[in-house]
């Protein structure tokens, strides 16, 4: 099983997936406006900004905050721009850590993050400096709706399915970059739902932890998320069904 997904059942079982709408609004505010600003401010001709404003729906954001920030993309309703970073780095027990980030002030983040890093027992590197352990992926998170993994697997065999790191709650779909919205669109189709879909990174070779670096890397890789630049983390930690009841004991 990959980290990946294992690591955002950690988040769902323990019941802080966007706990706060106004971290959550922001961070969708910052999607919204990256992606308006790659393309055209029109959702039926930018996909990438059809599928934030379709999250940011699915989410609660209010039309008028998801408007804002579609105008604030074409610099109608001023503020600072928004730009996209990726940092890169390891964390506790040398896990292999990439970070995307949306700011409006690239040197706050980087000493916030590099702050984050440090205090976990990480260290924030240059850029390349662990990316050549990743590929680039389209990933699909849907929910598995209860189903057994056999199930899953059957009702995800549509084209330019890579491959399937299944979970009870959420699993995530790979495919090819390239295939990331026709993948998207017939797993939809097969009636899953989508619960986010979007370019990322996927680690070549795993690292797995255990005991108090399993923890104190969970608690490192929970703290960046959070942190209300963070877009995504994608890591190289492998977590098993064992280590993750550790992880979830009170």
């Amino acid at each position: 099983m990959s980290g990946h997904s294992k690591f955002h059942n950690i988040k769902l079982r323990k019941g802080k997936v966007d706990a706060q709408r106004g971290a959550l609004f922001s961070k969708l505010s910052k999607e919204i406006i990256v992606a308006a600003r790659s393309g055209s401010a029109d959702p039926e001709a930018n996909y990438r900004l059809k599928v934030a404003v379709e999250k940011a729906r699915e989410n609660n954001m209010p039309f008028e905050n998801i408007k804002r920030a579609i105008s604030r993309a074409s610099g109608q309703s001023g503020g600072a721009e928004i730009e996209e970073l990726r940092y890169e780095g390891y964390g506790p027990g040398g896990v292999a850590v990439i970070v995307d980030a949306a700011t409006d002030n690239r040197n706050r983040t980087a000493g916030e993050l590099r702050f984050l890093f440090t205090k976990h027992g990480g260290s924030l590197g240059e850029t390349g400096s662990v990316g050549w352990m990743f590929d680039p992926v389209g990933i699909v998170e849907i929910d598995s709706g209860g189903r057994s993994e056999d199930r899953l697997t059957e009702a995800v065999l549509v084209d330019g399915v890579e491959d399937l790191d299944y979970e009870l709650e959420l699993s995530t779909v790979y495919t090819n970059p390239a295939n990331l919205a026709s993948v998207r669109d017939a797993l939809r189709a097969r009636g899953l739902r989508v619960a986010d879909a979007y370019l990322g990174m996927r680690a070549k070779n795993k690292v797995e932890l255990s005991g108090g670096q399993l923890s104190q890397a969970a608690a490192f890789l929970e703290a960046v998320d959070e942190h209300e630049d963070v877009q995504r983390v994608f890591s190289n930690l492998e977590v098993s069904d064992a280590a993750l009841a550790e992880i979830l004991v009170p």
